[in-house]
């Protein structure tokens, strides 16, 4: 047994990092198996003296997140484990969490006051690619963070009045139902189709600000098709689940970036949508524009999840599957860079 003391803490960080019901410990112990009890500040791990040195550095990891006054969830603690995972008990695995905590920036408050992190190392190079950069593609599996981010950052620069409004936009692409068969007319047909956008938004600045600034035409959600003879200057536009465009929707799109602008365009490849032998002008654009200077990709990976602990478990065992029989159209291979 190795005993591991938590100096200088208190009851109230120590349920913080351990969790509700010790859900964290358990987290720690299902990842190291091995099995760890907390008795007051001290930590008493059970197994060879080895794994005090891989667990230690996580728990330390823990501490300064929550010294920076964030609440630790289990998509923190599972992030952690798996940054150190594969250099575990060694400096580089120190040095790799240390900046795993240093990524931890925050990039604005929502309307009710609590602060929105970057969470992952490739949601800080995200964030700091599209303030840097007037084009980004952010490519990855669903619960990464990359929409929402995306919207988060185009409401933070309108704030500070480096753009005029923003533009978000999506392929209204059926999946199961025909719009066709949907009750209401055109608006009521696509918006749910445009919710999680919408979502966004209220979490930021609230249901009524977003609906008046969307009234003044500061916020504009669109299908893609409005997009088509537009040039859209002094903007922020992002296009949403791009992995079901077309490469002539796509070409189209990415050719109605205007003076004084910027575009993020986010997707999955791994839930295409589109007709079997259609190409996604999402997969196209990336093998087409990879090397064009001033466009810049984030590549995210199921590490960046940040829903719940088991949606990056469901969304590993799927690309397993479906990666023994994806065609190129959507094949990730494509577009790893």
């Amino acid at each position: 047994m190795t005993k591991f003391t938590i100096d200088d803490t208190s009851v109230g960080e120590l349920n913080e990092l351990f969790g509700a019901n010790d859900e964290h410990l358990a987290l720690l112990e299902s990842h190291f198996e091995t099995e760890m009890v907390l008795r007051g500040n001290e930590l008493h791990i059970f197994g060879e003296a080895t794994l005090g040195e891989r667990i230690v550095p996580i728990v330390d990891s823990m501490r300064q997140l929550y010294q920076k006054g964030q609440m630790i969830t289990s998509s923190d603690v599972t992030y952690l484990l798996r940054a150190g995972s594969d250099l575990s008990g060694t400096d580089a695995a120190e040095k790799k969490l240390k900046n795993v905590v240093d990524a931890r920036a925050e990039i604005t408050k929502t309307q009710k006051g609590k602060s929105i992190y970057a969470k992952t190392l490739n949601q800080r190079a995200y964030f700091a690619k599209i303030q840097k950069s007037d084009l980004v593609f952010g490519i990855g599996p669903a619960g990464c963070g990359k929409t929402y981010l995306a919207v988060i950052i185009g409401v933070m620069m309108m704030k500070k009045g480096e753009v005029e409004r923003i533009v978000i936009t999506r392929p209204v692409v059926e999946a199961g139902e025909s719009l066709g068969f949907l009750p209401g007319d055109l608006k009521e047909k696509v918006d749910p189709y445009l919710r999680p956008l919408y979502d966004a938004f209220h979490d930021v600045l609230g249901t009524e600000v977003t609906e008046k600034m969307t009234a003044r035409g500061q916020i504009e959600i669109a299908p893609l098709a409005y997009m088509r003879g537009r040039t859209l200057e002094n903007a922020y536009i992002v296009l949403d689940e791009a992995q079901n465009t077309t490469k002539e929707q796509m070409k189209m799109f990415l050719t109605r970036l205007g003076e004084h602008s910027k575009m993020v365009i986010t997707g999955d490849v791994t839930q295409i949508d589109l007709p079997k032998k259609v190409t996604s002008g999402l997969v196209h654009a990336a093998h087409v524009l990879k090397d064009v200077q001033g466009i810049e990709f984030v590549n995210f990976d199921t590490v960046d999840v940040v829903r719940h602990p088991l949606v990056q478990k469901i969304i590993e065992c799927y690309m397993q599957v479906d990666g023994k029989n994806q065609d190129d159209q959507g094949h990730p291979e494509r577009i790893k860079r």
